[in-house]
């Protein structure tokens, strides 16, 4: 059974929005951090945003914050990222993350459990 399955991305441009999905497992979902990370060509996997257990807190990377939105629904279980003012250093695979918190992902790249990714792919 897949503990996190993402959904959403695609290709967008640059000004523009996309928004990510991430089913996260009814047995997982209360009991860690969850958070997206992406990773353009080239260069290393990076921490996007994260939720604290239960939504609480939220985590941004300074790169996205004031243009991406973390958030849980509770209904569906899921994690989702909201993508606002596009650019082209956007692009990259998005994955949904789960860990021990989300400061420890924010700081130490700690993630105990990856999505298989999508594709985000911005053009300027």
């Amino acid at each position: 059974q897949e503990q996190l399955v993402e959904s959403g991305g695609g290709i967008a441009q640059a000004g523009g929005s996309l928004r990510l999905s991430c089913a996260v497992s009814k047995s997982l979902i209360d009991y860690v951090a969850v958070g997206w990370f992406r990773q353009a060509p080239g260069k290393e996997r990076e921490f996007v945003a994260a939720l604290s257990q239960f939504g609480h807190v939220t985590y941004y990377a300074d790169s996205v914050k004031g243009r991406f939105t973390i958030s849980r629904d509770d209904a569906e279980t899921t994690v989702n990222l909201q993508m606002n003012s596009l650019k082209a250093e956007d692009t990259a695979v998005y994955y949904c993350a789960a860990g021990p918190g989300g400061a420890r992902m924010q700081r130490n790249n700690k993630v105990d459990y990856w999505g298989q990714g999508t594709q985000v792919t911005v053009s300027a």
